[in-house]
């Protein structure tokens, strides 16, 4: 190609990487330092309004921008400024997490969960390996019942409850990990088994089942009506009440206490994401050669044996991507949870709510409060502790690497 080279060359490059790279800081790096920004600042409903004088404030601040056209607004009462001390809403919110009986509790905890880490370590350390000293089912087991002994001898219900005495950013947070916890392991279960069905050669007429089976999936890019009604459902005067109704059990307010409020939002989320579990899981199935099964038939293999020698450690390079997407997509859980309880049932009107999760939790914050600095550190923190648990499940799967590489 004829003068393909030098200043054209650079310019042509330039020409297709500008456009996107303005889009990702304007989209994208522009609001991720402004939250930062505003999370070191005093910023509130009673200071709403810039001081256009402060440097930074200049700079982050779009009402100061003179070069747009804008012009700073003007209110009553102090414009909002630089904390001080600098980090004053992040001790407001992690302050009592750092105290004596909290580091307790974080210790008890973290001993509670040691087991799983060595066994997740000696799983990794053997899983390659022919002729292993130990089964990895038994090594699951052993780490179960060694963490319940733990649990019961270091009271860990005492440990989490004195955590929730810390401040509303912990009892949110372990809400959320909850529900989180709750979630994905059903969305698993409830899609492999529909896979497997669905991938049957005895089932008739496949393909309709497999269409059903998506409609929640499709259902919930309406989500905010789909979830009211699910609400419907277990109001006071809802379906499942009438239901129960016919055999003489008494109605209950399922959206008015804490557990089965908890159970309905699980229940709700379950039925929107297992589709998108199911269809991984099936296309996987799909993949496994036939030969596989039949040499097991062969060796009189049942079904259970194939389930847990062939077909989970085929699809598990499928599946751990998902998981670590749709524990990701829960723990942002928002638009369904709100419109089935708006984060309640509540206790008291600046306790969070039972089913008040991180995504909740800061719009109450931002829109009813206007605890813009205070919320802004949350953000910030949110999404350390949101990166850092995804680079972990990064490491201990091996999904950038491969599954089964080192």
């Amino acid at each position: 190609m004829v003068g393909w080279s030098g200043t054209r060359k650079t310019l042509t490059i330039l020409a297709f990487i500008v456009p996107t790279l303005l889009g990702i800081m304007v989209f994208s790096l522009y609001p991720i330092f402004f939250n930062i920004y505003i999370s070191f600042t005093n910023r509130n409903q009673f200071r709403p309004n810039p001081n256009c004088q402060n440097t930074l404030t200049a700079i982050f601040e779009p009402s100061c921008w003179a070069w747009a056209g804008n012009e700073a607004p003007q209110g009553i009462g102090e414009p909002f400024a630089i904390n001080d001390p600098l980090f004053r809403n992040y001790i407001d919110l992690l302050g009592d997490l750092f105290s004596p009986e909290a580091l307790l509790s974080l210790l008890v905890i973290g001993l509670v969960l040691a087991p799983f880490f060595v066994a997740q370590a000696v799983n990794q350390r053997f899983g390659k390996e022919i002729s292993r000293p130990v089964d990895p089912g038994w090594v699951w087991l052993g780490a179960i019942v060694l963490a319940a002994g733990l649990g019961l001898a270091l009271n860990l219900p005492n440990a989490v409850g004195r955590l929730f005495d810390t401040g509303d950013f912990i009892v949110v947070m372990i809400r959320t990990t909850l529900y989180v916890i709750l979630n994905v392991p059903l969305f698993f279960l409830v899609g492999l088994m529909l896979a497997l069905i669905l991938n049957s050669d005895y089932i008739k007429g496949r393909t309709v089942f497999r269409v059903l089976s998506v409609v929640p999936w499709a259902a919930s890019t309406v989500a905010v009506m789909m979830s009211l009604v699910w609400q419907f459902f277990f109001r006071e005067q809802g379906t499942v009440n009438q239901l129960l109704g016919i055999f003489g059990v008494e109605a209950f307010a399922w959206l008015n206490n804490d557990v089965t409020a908890f159970a309905v939002t699980v229940i709700a989320n379950v039925w929107y994401s297992y589709p998108f579990m199911m269809l991984v899981i099936l296309g996987a199935l799909q993949s496994i050669p036939p030969d596989q099964y039949e040499a097991a038939d062969v060796d009189g293999a049942t079904f259970w044996d194939k389930l847990m020698n062939i077909t989970l450690p085929l699809i598990r390079p499928a599946i751990l991507p998902a998981v670590v997407l749709t524990s990701i997509t829960t723990f942002q859980m928002f638009g369904t949870v709100w419109a089935i309880t708006r984060g309640g049932p509540t206790r008291g009107a600046l306790e969070p709510g039972a089913t008040e999760f991180v995504m909740i939790h800061a719009y109450k914050q931002v829109f009813e409060t206007q605890a813009y600095g205070r919320m802004g550190a949350f953000a910030v923190i949110t999404f350390i502790l949101l990166f850092s648990a995804t680079l972990y499940s990064l490491r201990i799967t091996r999904i950038t690497s491969g599954a089964y590489d080192d």
